[in-house]
């Protein structure tokens, strides 16, 4: 579909710090155009969610108290989170174990949004978000990323979809990973819960950045939706 782009997009006056912010609801396909869109730029590749999906592991696996401000700041102190490269995916390591299949699953699903709305949690992730960002080219999804973490970020996308679709999304990538318990309804009130707990949040709520394009990929492929963002790209640093 539409114009035949090389193989890597290389953009006029090429420097560092160059952001592209994806944010959006949960399972809207998000990761699959920020990874696209990173190895079509040349960019890096940062998963915000994953980070907090890490952080929520390491929180199940010790019981930390949510409820215990002493203990959640103590917690972030024994965490070290990490991204790396292999097949052409982005891995991201808890403590030097690789979780990248293991966060994804329902436990960490469930409470995923309490954590992440933890004012000490976000205060300590988006500082490493932010020190990723600023001697990079990166591509960076997750839900405040265009209004908390990067405002200034060049390009801006909030991605939406019907929730129907999105569940069944979901429900077919968790099927794909062997998580065969968790049934599509289960996963719908999931998607729900998870919906309503990031947009009224206190700390950096799910919202749209003004200067955000909404991208609504109910209807369209990922290679559409990666095509409509290489546009937009193209329209910030024209060739």
């Amino acid at each position: 579909m539409g114009e035949q782009f090389p193989k890597t997009l290389t953009l006029p006056y090429m420097r560092k710090n160059l952001v592209v912010a994806i944010d959006g609801y949960s399972s809207c396909g998000k990761s699959t155009l920020a990874k696209a869109l990173a190895k079509k730029l040349g960019f890096i590749y940062i998963d915000s969610g994953a980070m907090y999906r890490a952080v929520t592991l390491y929180f199940l696996r010790n019981h930390i108290d949510m409820n215990d401000p002493e203990a959640v700041k103590d917690a972030l102190q024994h965490i070290e989170l990490n991204f790396h490269s292999r097949d052409y995916e982005s891995h991201i390591t808890l403590n030097g174990e690789e979780v990248s299949d293991e966060i994804r699953l329902m436990p960490v699903s469930d409470a995923v949004s309490e954590v992440s709305a933890n004012k000490f949690v976000r205060k300590d992730m988006v500082k490493q978000q932010q020190r990723m960002g600023k001697s990079k080219n990166i591509v960076m999804d997750g839900r405040d990323i265009g209004t908390t973490v990067f405002p200034d970020a060049q390009v801006k996308f909030f991605m939406t979809a019907d929730p129907k679709i999105r569940a069944e999304r979901r429900y077919k990538e968790m099927q794909s990973k062997g998580d065969t318990s968790t049934s599509l309804e289960e996963v719908f009130e999931n998607l729900a819960h998870r919906d309503y707990a990031d947009t009224t949040r206190v700390e950096s709520p799910l919202t749209r950045a003004e200067d955000a394009v909404i991208l609504d990929n109910t209807n369209i492929t990922p290679q559409e939706q990666l095509d409509f963002a290489i546009e937009q790209v193209k329209l910030h640093f024209p060739q």
